[in-house]
Order: C-alpha cells, then sequence, then structure tokens
C-alpha cells in the first residue's frame, strides 16, 4: 500500500476513511505497529489531528479499521490466485491461498500482532475462511471435518504461525524469564543443543522469530496431507 500524502502539485486531497487507514498502514511498514499515533498519522496525512476523528472513531477504531485493510489485501491477492478445480485438487488450491495470503504478511511483518489484539473480527477475514471452507466442501469434506481442519490451521490460514515464545526477547513460556545463555546448555540439554543448529537464512521470509519460509511451508504441508488422509476416511 503505498503512501497517501499531499500530492506535489499542492492540491490538496480530501480526507477519507480509506485515505487514513491507507497511510496508516505505510506508517506501521516504517515503523511497527506502535509508530502508528493519531498525530503522526495527521502530519503524514498533512492534516489536522482533530480531523482525523471524522473518520476513525478513535485509537481502537483506527487498529481495527488497519487489521480490516491488510485483511482485504490478503482477499485481494488471493483472488488473484490460479487454483485448479475439482476435488482431487482441494489440497493444491488450499496451499496456494495460504501462500498467497503469506505474501501479503511478509509485507506487513506487524500485522499478525495486531490481528491477535483485535476483539472484533474482521468481515474480510471471515470471508477468507469462508472461502477455505468452501474448498474443503468442495474437496469433499464434512463440515464437521472442515471444522477440525480450521482449528487444526489456526493462523497457518491466514498466513502465520503463532511461536509458543521467541527466545530472543528474554522471556519463556508464560513471561518466565529465559536462562542466560551459559546456562541453557546444562538446564535444557536437548533444547540446547536443537537450537545450535537451528538456523533462518532469508529474513525476508520471516513473519516472526521462527516463522520463515521453510518453517511455515512444512508445518503447513503436515496438516493438508494429514487431513487429505481423514478425507478417504469413511
Amino acid at each position: 500500500m503505498a503512501s497517501q500524502t499531499q500530492p506535489r502539485s499542492g492540491t490538496r486531497v480530501p480526507l477519507s476513511r480509506e485515505r487514513v487507514l491507507r497511510a496508516a498502514v505505510t506508517l506501521a511498514d516504517e515503523g511497527g505497529i506502535e509508530s502508528v499515533t493519531m498525530r503522526r498519522l495527521a502530519e503524514e496525512l498533512g492534516a489536522e489531528a482533530m480531523s482525523l476523528y471524522y473518520h476513525v472513531a478513535n485509537k481502537d477504531d483506527l487498529l481495527d479499521g488497519i487489521a480490516d485493510a491488510v485483511a482485504r489485501e490478503i482477499n485481494e491477492a488471493v483472488s488473484r490466485t490460479e487454483v485448479p478445480a475439482g476435488a482431487a485438487n482441494w489440497k493444491t488450491a488450499m496451499r496456494r491461498r495460504i501462500l498467497a495470503a503469506r505474501q501479503v504478511l511478509l509485507r506487513h511483518p506487524w500485522a499478525p500482532g495486531l490481528f491477535e489484539t483485535r476483539s472484533t473480527t474482521s468481515p474480510a477475514i471471515i470471508k477468507h475462511f469462508d472461502a477455505l471452507v468452501g474448498l474443503m466442501r468442495d474437496g469433499g469434506f464434512s463440515y464437521d471435518l472442515a471444522h477440525h481442519a480450521l482449528h487444526a490451521l489456526g493462523s497457518r490460514a491466514l498466513g502465520f504461525s503463532q511461536e509458543l515464545f521467541d527466545p530472543g526477547d528474554g522471556t519463556g513460556p508464560g513471561g518466565a524469564t529465559a536462562p542466560a545463555p551459559a546456562d541453557m546448555a546444562s538446564q535444557f540439554p536437548h533444547l540446547a543443543a536443537m537450537l545450535t543448529e537451528v538456523a533462518h537464512d532469508d529474513p525476508a521470509s520471516t513473519v516472526g522469530w521462527c516463522d520463515d519460509q521453510t518453517e511455515f511451508e512444512f508445518g503447513l504441508d503436515l496438516i493438508l496431507n494429514g487431513l487429505d488422509s481423514m478425507r478417504h476416511t469413511p
């Protein structure tokens, strides 16, 4: 989403909710979602901060709108994806749609964290999940199995993996303080040995600490292959 500041000609572009949200997404892309404030957004748009409240009721409404804008971008990307027809191709169709959604999140790596904080679900996200259920139904899934499948996919259906914890942030599960590196090997030898072999060589493919493209596709394929085997179970 390109920044929509005032054009160089000096012509004033009227504010609208869509323009405010697109500018907010640009700010988040540049400095993270924490950098999006009403004051900073007004500066980006060349407007008074109070004028923004004609288009977004408050900060929560702004964040809901940003989440919806990204979700609509996901639907636009997914709609351009070529998916094969036929029950036997459901898995390929699902995989392509989900990976298309992930490409959007790679452009907005702050978005997964924003999705997780929203108390309401964007209609655009619901539309995305409805389309996935439609693909599974075309593939021979019962609604019950499709329901189980959505739970198994979890956030992967939107293109990202929810990590249990990030050892780089100094905390462990539940907010516990992680041990110092020197103590890691003695206290948790198997995890320490595993982490010494973990390497993420392409930062551009990473949404979170261990949510790089290779790990994401590994988990996605594991789930889709398992679901495909259940699809044939009487």
